[in-house]
């Protein structure tokens, strides 16, 4: 729109310029060329004003120099409205961008009476350099007061209403953009976390079903070799599901998770006691809860000195809840959660929960997991 009206400008020039030849009128040849040259001068600072407007800039010294040169072509070509006059207006139509609507208001005043003043004081001078033909003054006069008004009352709401348009069309692109960078980043984060839990329970259950075969070689093989069984098959498992990861549809079983954590933990001479419902949990609750026992397994298995580790679960009607409770809270350091605590609070949020970790002040350290049911969505 803001290019297709200086290209109008040129259309209208060039248009009457014919008509007047055809006409048989006598160009005026002294007049013609300077305006042409201004208005060259013109189109080129109007280029540069229109890129200042798209990219959100009011250029004020471009402004000020293409209005001084509209003002000039409008003079020494005539300041008829359908020719040499359409510079005022073109200018007028980009000036009003990025302005109050009061400073526009009073723009569009001050060219309509500079036009139809220079317009009407070239035809008192030389009667050819506005319309075509011969007509009297109060015509000519009604003619550029009614063009003049209509121009400079419709092109700048017109383009700023173009602007306006232009403006939430970036801005709805951006914010596409913007939403594909959040899923992206959604996306990373999910598997980052989803490869923390992975990884750090199935190599810590490794190392010490390793650690456990090692000691076990000289006294008895057969134990031994029953271990490292197990770290085969711990292996393989953690090759699966770190495939599901990364095919991003993985969901743990709660129930699977309870039996392997108890296993590794009696494995490393943890005590392991468990108090589970009868019941099932609800929909849901059994992947975010069956995280959280891993997470919460493998720390005491990396950062305590643990002898027995609690396991509760259990849900109302109201909320489901997980507790993970142990004696080795010596050797946990309160400002080091971690990534994965880190992570499970995150996952537990994510199903409108609430997370908590730290020691209890008797020794022990707890981990908690509330969820209110049912879950959203």
């Amino acid at each position: 729109m803001l290019s297709m009206i200086v290209v109008m400008m040129w259309l209208f020039i060039v248009i009457r310029l014919l008509l007047r030849s055809i006409n048989g009128e006598d160009l005026n040849w002294l007049r013609i060329v300077p305006a042409l040259l201004v208005s060259a001068g013109f189109t080129w600072l109007y280029r540069r004003i229109v890129v200042a407007v798209l990219a959100g800039r009011y250029a004020t010294r471009e402004v000020v120099a293409a209005g001084a040169l509209a003002l000039a072509a409008a003079v020494v070509g005539g300041g008829d409205p359908m020719s040499w006059g359409m510079v005022l207006v073109t200018w007028l139509s980009v000036a009003v961008l990025g302005v109050p609507a009061v400073t526009a208001t009073v723009l569009s005043a001050g060219v309509f009476a500079v036009g139809v003043g220079v317009s009407f004081g070239n035809y008192l001078i030389e009667p050819s350099t506005v319309l075509v033909g011969e007509h009297g003054p109060g015509r000519v006069l009604l003619y550029v007061t009614v063009l003049y008004g209509v121009f400079c009352a419709c092109f700048p709401p017109t383009n700023r209403v173009w602007i306006w348009i232009w403006q939430l069309a970036v801005q709805a692109q951006e914010g596409k953009q913007a939403h594909a960078r959040l899923a992206v980043a959604e996306e990373r984060l999910r598997f980052s976390r989803d490869l923390h839990d992975l990884v750090g329970h199935q190599l810590s259950a490794i190392a010490v079903k390793a650690a456990l075969a090692v000691k076990l070689t000289d006294g008895d093989a057969a134990a031994a070799g029953a271990e490292m069984s197990e770290v085969n098959t711990l292996t393989r498992q953690a090759l699966r599901e770190l495939r599901q990861a990364v095919r991003g549809y993985r969901e743990l079983d709660l129930n699977a998770e309870l039996n392997s954590v108890k296993g590794v933990l009696e494995a490393a001479g943890v005590r392991c006691e468990t108090r589970l419902p009868f019941r099932e949990l609800p929909e849901g609750v059994s992947p975010v809860f069956a995280y959280v026992i891993r997470e919460a397994v493998t720390n005491v298995l990396k950062h305590s000195a643990a002898t027995h580790c609690d396991i509760l679960v259990r849900f109302t009607d109201e909320e489901a809840e997980m507790r993970v409770r142990n004696d080795g809270v010596d050797r946990w350091r309160g400002e080091d959660l971690g990534s994965g605590l880190a992570g499970l609070a995150e996952r537990v949020a994510d199903v409108g929960g609430e997370f908590t970790a730290g020691p209890t002040g008797d020794g022990e350290f707890l981990l908690r997991a509330v969820v209110s049911l049912p879950i959203p969505g």
